[in-house]
């Protein structure tokens, strides 16, 4: 998902600041929700957004989770594969294709 080099460019940015002594797994969780609400706070009340605006937000929410994913000693890469196993399990084309519902509910 993200290089090994923009991982490495976040981490000296930290570094050069002093940072990671704030980054526990919690506060980078918590980080990764604030930063989705200010996501969110750009299609509040309709479809009209400014681009540069929301990929800085998107920017913002995608560092916070690479720093948890590095904080957690996890390769997106992996984990995301690895999601994608499950939810392809729950999520089986034949019943899920051009539905939104829970698969709980999708037919049987």
């Amino acid at each position: 998902m993200a290089s090994e080099e923009v991982l490495q460019e976040v981490r000296e940015f930290v570094a050069e600041r002093d940072w990671s002594q704030f980054h526990t797994p919690a506060s980078l969780a918590r980080s990764i929700v604030i930063e989705s609400a200010e996501l969110l706070e750009h299609f509040q009340w309709n479809e009209d957004f400014d681009r540069a605006e929301v990929l800085d937000e998107l920017a913002d929410v995608a560092t916070y989770a690479l720093l948890l994913a590095d904080a957690l000693d996890a390769d997106l890469d992996e984990i995301v594969r690895a999601k994608l196993t499950k939810t392809r399990a729950k999520y089986p084309v034949e019943k899920a294709r051009g539905r939104s519902a829970k698969y709980d509910r999708l037919p049987d």
